[in-house]
């Protein structure tokens, strides 16, 4: 039974929410421009290359990859901090709470993949996107939500929250382990000391931020270079940010989550959203989502994502394992298992990640993602609200 909601759910919640609907205009506006007299500009603009730096020192990279590395890193460190509050002292520190949602993600991540794997069995090349359709965008599927207002349980909306969380968790887990390139001992090695650094500033409980985030400025760096994707550097920095259940009057991982969340939220995901969203449709026909690659995260997304937390939190249900959430019923359950489907923003950041050395699928990643989205978006949003109690 999800209850005892925290002050800190109900923030997030309001926020996430509200970003999700400026992620949709910022994909629509990626989209439109991407298919107007503005296509080349908007394609060159994000290939240009900016220098950050001091004379000779720094480091020089694309528009695009200063969003998907730099600027992802910090979203991956405020999804961190969020993850560990929960544990700590959330929706995800009762283990009996947290049961469904994390049965309910395991299982809304195996099915997509699998389904995906089965469509792509034989292509070495096509395979490495297996990943793509077990993400959730949690943004997103908590704007849809939001819309039905209360016609949906606060329960549901917990539930929602809490496997996203865990989605978030699996995504950094397969990220650092399947999508990393040819490693480097040096900086590797670099990366544990940093990480070490900051162990210790956490152990000696100084609790200022800037320490942390000039040692975390040289672990990205490390990681950017380490053959790890960058955004892992995030991860680790936000691990080490104390947060003690017994300093009720100040923690500085609160802090930091509270100052960043607008950021995050209305310029960092948007700006993502438009630089990665946008995708040519000229010549695009129904059979072009009989693709292998669109085709597998189409099912992935919008059929396996549904049955994967339905049929877990079914199971788990049944077996008293865990309970069903407050005021809810089956097809409740069923309609937040559908909006999971939306991957967005967190299916072509891993897209992006699987293709890297073959961006001839991005394409077809993007179309693939937008429509197991969209579908996902219609079915559970109409299903929830024809199907409430209220």
């Amino acid at each position: 039974m999800i209850q005892n909601v925290t002050k800190p759910f109900k923030w997030f919640f309001k926020l996430e929410a509200a970003s999700g609907l400026v992620l949709l205009f910022s994909a629509i506006i990626a989209l439109v421009i991407s298919n107007s007299d503005l296509s080349n500009l908007y394609f060159n603009t994000l290939e240009k290359f900016i220098f950050i730096g001091i004379n000779n020192i720094g480091l020089k990279l694309s528009i695009i990859h200063w969003i998907n590395d730099a600027l992802m890193a910090i979203f991956f460190f405020f999804v961190t901090l969020e993850i560990k509050r929960e544990f700590l002292q959330g929706e995800l520190s009762n283990i009996k709470q947290a049961m469904l949602p994390i049965i309910a993600a395991v299982g809304g991540m195996i099915v997509p993949a699998l389904i995906y794997i089965f469509i792509n069995l034989g292509d070495v090349e096509t395979l490495n996107g297996w990943a793509i359709p077990s993400a959730t965008d949690i943004a997103f599927s908590l704007g849809v939500l939001s819309l039905l207002g209360k016609k949906v349980p606060l329960s549901l909306k917990v539930f929602l929250t809490a496997l996203a969380i865990i989605d978030d968790l699996g995504a950094i887990v397969i990220i650092a382990l399947f999508y990393s390139g040819d490693l480097s001992i040096k900086y590797l090695s670099l990366m544990l000391l940093a990480f070490l650094i900051l162990i210790a500033i956490n152990k000696f409980n100084i609790k200022k931020f800037l320490p942390y985030l000039i040692v975390g400025i040289f672990l990205w760096d490390f990681t950017h270079n380490s053959g790890i994707h960058a955004t892992i550097a995030g991860v680790l920095l936000a691990i080490t940010i104390p947060h003690r259940k017994n300093e009720k009057d100040f923690s500085l991982l609160i802090k930091i989550e509270h100052a960043i969340s607008p950021y995050v939220a209305f310029c960092i995901m948007p700006l993502f959203a438009f630089a990665n969203a946008g995708v040519s449709l000229e010549g695009l026909t129904f059979s072009s989502l009989l693709d292998k690659v669109p085709l597998g995260i189409v099912l992935g997304l919008f059929v396996g994502k549904q049955l994967g937390v339905f049929i877990f939190s079914y199971i788990s249900i049944k077996l008293k394992v865990a309970q069903m959430p407050n005021n809810s019923n089956w097809l409740n359950l069923y309609g937040v298992g559908i909006l999971t489907g939306i991957g967005f923003t967190m299916s072509l950041f891993v897209g992006n990640l699987a293709f890297v050395d073959n961006m001839q699928y991005m394409d077809g990643v993007k179309i693939g993602v937008l429509t197991g989205s969209l579908l996902s978006t219609l079915f559970g949003y109409f299903l929830i609200l024809f199907t409430s109690n209220k």
